[in-house]
């Protein structure tokens, strides 16, 4: 007669139940307003903790600064008026479609924007800087992005524009930039509160760097640079914070966040502030908690050798 081992048998059905929960709560954070937040195949949300170090890790990290320390450029309240992070709406069929009119045309995808009533702007809506607007379509699961949006009288205008399919999601032409400088979507590449609160962030971040190379490396795909100094960075580049970094005394919103720099990694997408990573800002976040990431250091990061598209 066979025979149960009923002490392995609870065990591995456990085990089971711990899994699925893992994975549902993996998936629930890997969507917004029920449309998937790009593909696991999607490049950056693949792993880079088993990749090879790429031979010029070491010259790379140096130009970005090995004292440098990791600031998360998105938190709870407000900075100077404007929420703390690159925020994003959640637009639906009855938005309004709006023209937009681009400085970089030729670079942009002319079609029209659902920009709701008082759209969340990076930084406020009287903010300088880029002023990012980003839009998740529900109705069509797509995302719409914009760079430098303001209104002109009763028109839209921006820099640059660029949709992508949340379920479908293709690279741009080469030599395109899209609302950021690398070409890349921004939406995808933020720390959420969300997926925090569930214990896990499963895709690369975005990160900013001060001085970067003429250059892209894939997804990447368009450049912000004039210096072909190969020891700066290209838009694109893919970081990882070192396996062997102790991340245990972190607080726990940080240590999740970490442990995505582990897993997952940086990838290079804008110019600007060195070692500032992005994410959107929600009353969720624990300001003291982040401030924590501080005590990563350049150092403690290595470029990873990403393998060929």
């Amino acid at each position: 007669m066979f025979q149960v081992d009923s002490k392995r048998f609870i065990r591995s059905a456990e085990e089971a139940d711990t899994k699925r929960v893992m994975l549902a709560s993996l998936a629930a954070a890997a969507t917004i307003a029920g449309c998937p937040l790009f593909p696991s195949s999607w490049s950056t949300a693949q792993r880079v903790d088993t990749l090879p170090v790429a031979p010029d890790s070491a010259a790379i990290v140096r130009s970005i600064g090995l004292d440098g320390a990791i600031k998360a450029d998105f938190g709870s309240g407000l900075w100077e008026g404007g929420p703390i992070g690159i925020p994003y709406d959640v637009v639906g069929r009855r938005t309004p479609r709006a023209r937009v009119r681009f400085d970089y045309a030729d670079e942009s995808d002319r079609v029209r924007y659902p920009i709701p009533r008082g759209v969340h702007i990076e930084g406020g809506p009287d903010a300088d800087g880029d002023r990012h607007a980003l839009l998740v379509d529900r109705s069509r699961c797509r995302l719409y992005e914009l760079f430098a949006l303001r209104r002109d009288g009763a028109a839209w205008t921006a820099g640059s524009g660029a949709t992508w399919s949340l379920r479908r999601p293709r690279l741009r032409p080469a030599g395109w930039t899209s609302a950021d400088a690398a070409g890349l979507p921004i939406l995808p590449l933020l720390a959420r509160y969300q997926e925090v609160r569930r214990g896990r962030i499963a895709h690369a971040l975005r990160m900013t760097v001060s001085g970067s190379r003429r250059a892209f490396a894939f997804p990447a795909r368009h450049f912000a640079s004039s210096s072909s100094d190969a020891a700066l960075p290209r838009m694109g580049e893919r970081l990882r914070l070192k396996a062997t970094t102790d991340i245990s005394g972190l607080p726990s919103q940080a240590r999740v966040v970490a442990r995505a720099l582990k897993e997952y990694g940086l990838i290079v997408a804008d110019n600007g502030s060195d070692w500032y990573v992005s994410g959107a800002p929600s009353p969720g976040w624990d300001d003291e908690q982040l401030r924590q990431l501080r005590r990563l250091r350049g150092s403690d990061f290595e470029v990873v050798q990403a393998p060929a598209p």
